[in-house]
This record gives structure tokens, sequence and C-alpha cells, in this order.
């Protein structure tokens, strides 16, 4: 297991990071799955024992109840606290009846913040992330909730997901101005299915020196080995019941043909394959994996010991390629002239 400085801030973080969307199964997320405590303490039992030190967690995963368990399973393992690197999030309806407790107001950073640590019993959080883009709360209000959870001591770090890289340009320009906190970590969706953040986010995040943590890198289980044009129902696979994220299916298809091929000659599973393309960009930090098994679990970690060849990494580029779009072909042909 290697580890990766996060951002500019010092600190070292494993190479893949274990997300606990499957713990607890409340609502609609039990589509995602739903392990119970024991399950949930052998999974991060076995993070810990391989290596792993980066957990990411979300208040909104099963409505608390995945936070909950993580807390438990800290607690009864008798981990270092200290030598885990714990990371939540704040935004998700939390209540379905409440007006406030929701969103990205300072009220519901304060309250959220309170209520992730009384769930996981920590006294503070290493990441807290906002879990998305509240068009209601100005960004100015919002990094002045982050920033004053920081200096109360119960957040080190901040984050955040699934918002547009301009919005993150500007939030923490307003940050520098006001001499408050900024973003150091970026947590989207990436996968060799879906390329979306290669055009402005990942460019962003290096020129900024912001960690990248990319989520769902077998795209909600469509890479990992079960699916093909011969089987669109796995039959024990989360993407049967909740198709999410949204993917081209066809272009997957092309992806998975040629991952199979690779995945043959070198007598590893698809999804190491699909994991070990994310996980070779130089680009990212720490790669959340989740996991039902701990099966499922030890192969996703194997992926940090394959390494794809050159030549592998190029068929998979080629078959997976984003089509050019407006303004990156202008760019590309404006800079020819200017390469050293």
């Amino acid at each position: 297991m290697k580890y990766n400085l996060l951002g500019n801030t010092g600190v070292l973080v494993s190479e893949l990071c274990f997300g606990t969307m499957t713990f607890g199964g409340k609502g609609y997320w039990s589509n995602i799955g739903d392990l119970a405590q024991e399950h949930a303490t052998e999974l991060i039992k076995v993070s810990v024992d391989n290596g792993i030190n980066f957990i990411d967690t979300a208040n909104i995963y099963s409505f608390g109840e995945s936070e909950t368990l993580l807390g438990n399973a800290i607690k009864s393992l008798g981990l270092n606290r200290d030598e885990l690197i714990i990371a939540s999030k704040v935004r998700g309806r939390m209540d379905p009846e409440s007006k406030n407790n929701v969103g990205l107001s300072r009220l519901h950073i304060h309250r959220s913040v309170n209520e992730s640590l009384t769930r996981l019993n920590l006294s503070h959080l290493d990441v807290l992330y906002i879990h998305g883009f509240d068009p209601l709360t100005p960004i100015e209000e919002t990094m002045r909730g982050l920033n004053e959870v920081v200096q109360a001591g119960k957040v080190r770090y901040l984050g955040v997901c699934n918002v547009p890289a301009w919005v993150v340009m500007k939030a923490n320009g307003i940050a520098e101005k006001n001499g408050w906190v900024k973003f150091d970590a970026m947590q989207y969706y990436y996968s060799v299915a879906g390329r979306d953040v290669e055009r402005e986010v990942l460019p962003f995040a290096a020129g900024e020196k912001l960690g990248f943590m990319p989520w769902s890198p077998l795209a909600g289980g469509f890479l990992s080995g079960k699916y093909s044009r011969d089987i669109e129902k796995a039959g024990n696979s989360r993407r049967d019941n909740f198709d999410f994220p949204p993917i081209n299916k066809e272009k997957a298809y092309d992806i998975i043909d040629v991952m199979q091929e690779i995945a043959a000659a070198n007598d590893v599973s698809v999804a190491r394959i699909a994991l070990s393309w994310v996980i070779q960009n130089p680009l990212v930090t720490s790669t959340i994996i989740g996991a039902k098994t701990p099966e499922q679990l030890l192969d996703n970690i194997a992926a940090t010991e394959f390494k794809l060849s050159g030549a592998d990494l190029a068929k998979i580029d080629e078959v997976s390629a984003l089509p050019r779009e407006y303004p990156g072909w202008m760019v590309e042909r404006q800079s020819a002239d200017r390469a050293l």
C-alpha cells in the first residue's frame, strides 16, 4: 500500500480509501448495501489490516446509520484513532419533515457536524466534504460556516464533492480573501467509463494542488466483471436495482471487452483492471472502494499490486476516450505553437 499527500496538507493517506456506503441499508440506501454491525466491523478490520488508513462516510448514508456503525467498529476493534483519517460529509436532507435540516447554511453545517461526531463517537473529523451544490445558500455563507467548524476544532480539513470546478475556485477565492480555511480535497465520480472530470475538474485539482479522490471507480459495479453484452442483470449487484451513476452502456461494453482480454492475459479480475487504471493516474490521491464481503474487498485491495503496462493503458485509453468538446479542442489547437 502506497501513501500519498492529501493536497498541500502534509497528511499522508493510503492510495485506497474505504467507503462505507454499504453500511446500514436504511431507506433507498438498501439498494447499495445493508451490512449490519458484525459485517461492517469485519470490513473495517480487513481494510486497516491491509494498510488502509483513510475511511470515508457521510451523514446521509443510511441517514446516519453508516456513521454509527463505523464509530462502533473503530471502538470495538480498539483502533488507534490518531492513525486513521476519517472523512464525512454535509449537505443531504437528514429529515424529510424539516425545513432546514438540509443544505449548506451555517445552521445546517454546525448541526450536521455535531450530530456526525456524536454518531461516530469522535472528537473531530479529519476531512469534512460538502456533498454537493446548494443553490439557495450563498457560497460565502457556506465558507464562513465551514471555517467556523474548523476553528472550533471539530474539523481539520475541508473537501468538496460533485461541484463544478468554477464554483470551487470561487469558494476558495472567497475563503482566501477573508482569511478562512480553503478546500484541500475533491471527491468526484471517476472511472474508465466516466472520464468527464478530465475536462475541467481533474486539471483544476492538479493546478491548485488539491487532493483528488475518485468515487465509484467501478461505475457502480458495472465494471466489476459481472456485466457484458450477454449479461444485463448480474443477479448479485447493486446495479440491478440502482442503475447509478449514469453511463453510456454501449461504450462501457466496448471498454469491458478490452479489459476482459487484459484480465485474462494477466489472470486477474476485470475489477482489478478497472481499479488499476484509476489508481495509476498520477493525479489521483486515493481511490474510494466499497465492498459487501471480505473477498470482494481483498480483490479490490489487490489492484494496488497490479500494474498495467504502457500498451494495456493505451488500449484502455483509446476505447474509453472522451469525445472532443469545445473549448477543449480550440485550446489544444491554439496551444500547438507554444509547446516546449
